[in-house]
């Protein structure tokens, strides 16, 4: 059985996405000047739409992440024990 964890950490964040090969990442064409846009972790190795993120450096993603008060919700291991890579931001309560 998976089970999904809660966190606004950022240490907990990015080292989940780091050693899944993900990166901070906004979704290409959102956002503004002084807006990141859209957040995303960004895995290059598993993804066809690479075309669609652009890699943010992380002081950038964090900033962003808690100006909109998000947590990130994400699964450790798969329901057959393998690592994964689920993960969506929910807002905080």
């Amino acid at each position: 059985m998976s089970t999904s964890k809660q966190t606004s950490d950022h240490d907990t964040i990015r080292k989940w996405a780091e050693e899944r090969g993900g990166v901070p990442a906004r979704v290409r064409g959102t956002g503004g000047r002084d807006d990141e846009g859209i957040l995303r972790i960004h895995f290059p190795e598993n993804s066809e739409d690479d075309d669609q993120f652009e890699e943010i450096s992380w002081s950038d993603f964090f900033e962003k992440f808690d100006a909109e008060k998000l947590d990130f919700l994400y699964q450790e291991r798969k329901a057959d024990g393998e690592s994964s890579t689920f993960h969506k931001f929910v807002n905080r309560e």
